[in-house]
């Protein structure tokens, strides 16, 4: 039933009818009649971030760990321009979020009006769609449209530009309804790829499954569906950075993460492999290194919801678009219709291959009595919080971002929370902010460099005045960890810019926000440390000083294949296949 309304009042009854209960935002002129819209309503919480880029980044830790979209509001020029960066985020990694952002009245867009820009033409690349909203009877329909395309097909983030005359305008309010929304990307797969598909899991002898975000995207039922599949089948399976979670870490057939930073077992399974099934991943340059070089005698089979992923890198030999969970679901109908079958010899013999790849223990490093490691830091840290079921991490990103994905395992989608496609420094503590708001009862920690985590510092302010106690685990080497590796390694040890000489005290700055500091620098004190980090009952900055010059190995160089593999003076020095073949 239509409701005559101002655009203000439209924009939080959509917000409400769409179900939002929290939106992360920073004021200013343009946007100040949806504000006051706000302060007349209980409903919706706002959440006053201390930058809108940190609005965004936790709008993306929101959406990722509670399947919601997350929301985003700001005013003109740039309130809007500091979304970008956000958005291209959430665009890389598939995350729903809806940003809101204020314009100049109508009648002055184009007229350098104090604060303006373009923000339609300048988000355009980095968002699914965009509108400018210039008609308030218009309104109501284009968010609840905005709402459909983030969530349908690739979810990803939308934007609405929202002139401050058509917030004070009136209009014709219309509630959601079943959609009618020309945008309705196509969820099942077809029957024949995925009975070709089969018969290829029937006859192949080095099966592997190469899993990524599209399966968490799916929601619940997909990772479900694919843990069933898995061990069903016997077939081992590796995953992206974004995947992890997707299948459990303990799970028997896991290989772990793959990739440049990836797993010796899992990198070289992909290699050797004679079957590879990407469900839910883009094959991106992380992944698959030297590309004519890549699983170079595998039948590929891809999985994506969005057809242009599909033969955009990699070219694939059975193509199926459609979501993940309603595909598996067909896979696993069709496979136990058809008996279910495999070749258990080929099988056994495929994982007593890995099983000896496992031998190289690829993230074995040195131990020190006297400093602290950062891959022990990690190691104690998932010793101490494992068995949380309320456990959720985020990270920043650089050297500390490998090794948490490497140390930390994942037993369940959407614990797992980090910057993968566009690797933005600064994401993971307001996206801390953003989990602990979607799940207030839960051990939120942000695993972070000291460099990354300054980014966005100023994010404190947030957590101190919302009361979130989210932790700041910080490995802090003193260095821009992963830029002085590669320094080291690709450019000669011409260490060009790679440390910072001006370092606050991180105990100190916890205290000047009025949350509690940890400083931990001798690895007896390390456990103790950790628990009275968990058992804080308020936000924590944990400064773990570690070694200053480890490397975060294995490492696949960039541009080589998944059999060129840097290992470190710790780990076994494994025979590396160099020809492709594989022993069994």
């Amino acid at each position: 039933m239509k409701r005559e309304m101002t655009g203000a009042k439209m924009v939080v009854q959509a917000l409400k009818d769409q179900g939002v209960d929290t939106i992360f935002g920073y004021p200013g002129g343009a946007a100040l009649p949806i504000y006051d819209e706000i302060f007349q309503q209980n409903d919706i919480r706002h959440i006053l971030v201390r930058h809108e880029q940190g609005a965004v980044h936790a709008a993306e830790g929101y959406a990722r760990s509670t399947g919601k979209v997350g929301v985003v509001l700001v005013t003109s020029g740039p309130g809007a321009t500091n979304t970008v960066t956000g958005l291209t985020d959430a665009l890389l990694d598939s995350i729903p979020i809806l940003v809101i952002t204020a314009q100049v009245p109508t009648f002055l867009i184009g007229s350098d009006a104090f604060q303006e820009a373009d923000t339609v033409g300048i988000t355009r690349p980095c968002t699914k769609h965009n509108w400018l909203v210039k008609d308030t009877d218009a309104l109501s329909g284009v968010i609840h449209e905005a709402f459909h395309v983030a969530t349908h097909g690739r979810p990803g983030p939308v934007l609405i530009d929202l002139p401050k005359d058509v917030q004070f305008a009136t209009g014709n309010y219309e509630p959601p309804k079943p959609s009618t929304s020309h945008y309705q990307p196509r969820v099942k797969g077809d029957m024949e790829e995925i009975t070709e598909l089969v018969a290829a899991i029937e006859k192949a002898k080095r099966p592997v499954f190469y899993t990524g975000g599209g399966v968490i995207n799916s929601g619940p039922a997909a990772s479900q569906l694919l843990t069933e599949l898995v061990d069903a089948t016997g077939i081992p399976v590796t995953s992206t950075l974004m995947g992890l979670g997707a299948y459990p870490a303990s799970g028997k057939n896991w290989l772990g993460m793959l990739g440049m930073h990836g797993l010796y077992e899992a990198n070289l399974a992909m290699h050797g492999c004679d079957l590879m099934i990407n469900i839910g991943a883009r094959f991106d340059d992380r992944i698959t290194g030297r590309i004519d070089a890549f699983s170079p005698k595998s039948i590929k089979a891809h999985i994506d919801i969005d057809p242009s992923s599909i033969n955009k890198v990699i070219k694939t030999d059975i193509p199926i678009v459609g979501d993940v969970a309603h595909v598996l679901e067909d896979i696993l109908k069709v496979w136990k219709s058809r008996g279910r079958k495999t070749d258990a010899e080929a099988l056994v013999k495929w994982h007593r291959q890995i099983d000896e790849w496992r031998k190289v223990n690829c993230l074995a490093y040195k131990p020190s009595e006297t400093s602290i490691k950062p891959q022990y830091a990690l190691e104690r840290l998932e010793a101490l919080t494992k068995d949380r079921k309320d456990r959720f991490i985020t990270t920043e990103v650089g050297q500390h971002q490998m090794w948490a994905a490497q140390f930390l395992g994942f037993e369940q989608p959407n614990h797992w929370m980090t910057s993968g496609g566009l690797g933005t420094m600064g994401y993971g503590f307001p996206a801390s902010i953003g989990v602990q708001m979607g799940n207030p009862d839960a051990l939120v920690i942000n695993v972070a460099g000291e460099a990354s985590w300054l980014m966005n510092m100023q994010e404190m302010g947030t957590a101190v005045q919302y009361r979130l106690p989210v932790k700041q685990f910080i490995l802090n080497n003193e260095r821009l960890g992963m830029v002085r590796q590669w320094q080291e390694l690709l450019h000669g040890e011409r260490y060009s810019q790679s440390w910072s000489e001006a370092l606050p005290d991180f105990v100190k700055l916890a205290e000047a926000f009025g949350a509690k500091g940890i400083l931990c620098k001798d690895p007896k004190d390390l456990d103790d440390a950790i628990m009275e980090m968990i058992n804080h009952d308020g936000p924590v900055i944990f400064d773990c000083l570690v070694e200053k010059h480890e490397n975060c190995l294995p490492m696949i160089p960039s541009g080589k294949a998944h059999n060129e593999i840097l290992l470190g003076d710790a780990q076994t020095q494994g025979a590396i296949d160099t020809k492709g073949s594989v022993l069994v």
